[in-house]
């Protein structure tokens, strides 16, 4: 089972250059809508992981663009987890409104203890506790 989340993105008028195609840099922000959408369905998004004294910089980040999207578009993000016991990793794909795959992408975050700031190289248990009962659960 794989622990997923699709979001809806519309293409507004300050997404998009003078082309009117999507800036390349945007494509971030609707990683991190997704990335968001995906730990709060999860459970530990940010709010609980800064009430569990973490943050979760972005370490890498990969992106391959396969397409453009183009002001007034509609784009689902998928955002799928596929590490989480020593750090926060997942894969992400956009599609257009036909459903044609637009951009694929991955992140990768590890768990950084506050306030002292101390890199952490396992995840949380708060985190990893939630995630391993959604997949005994075998729903999400």
């Amino acid at each position: 089972m794989q622990i997923s989340s699709e979001s809806k993105i519309r293409v507004e008028f300050y997404d998009v250059d003078c082309m009117e195609v999507v800036y390349h840099a945007n494509y971030v922000k609707f990683l991190e809508v997704a990335r968001c959408d995906l730990l709060d369905k999860i459970g530990y998004g940010y709010n609980q992981m800064r009430e569990t004294n973490y943050v979760f910089p972005v370490t890498t980040l990969n992106i391959k663009y396969v397409r453009s999207l183009i002001f007034g578009q509609t784009a689902t993000v998928k955002a799928t987890l596929v590490e989480w016991e020593n750090r926060i990793r997942i894969k992400y794909q956009i599609f257009d409104d036909k459903g044609a795959l637009v951009t694929k992408a991955e992140t990768t975050q590890m768990a950084v203890k506050t306030p002292q700031m101390e890199t952490c190289f396992v995840c949380p248990k708060a985190l990893t506790d939630k995630v391993e009962a959604i997949l005994e659960r075998g729903t999400f």
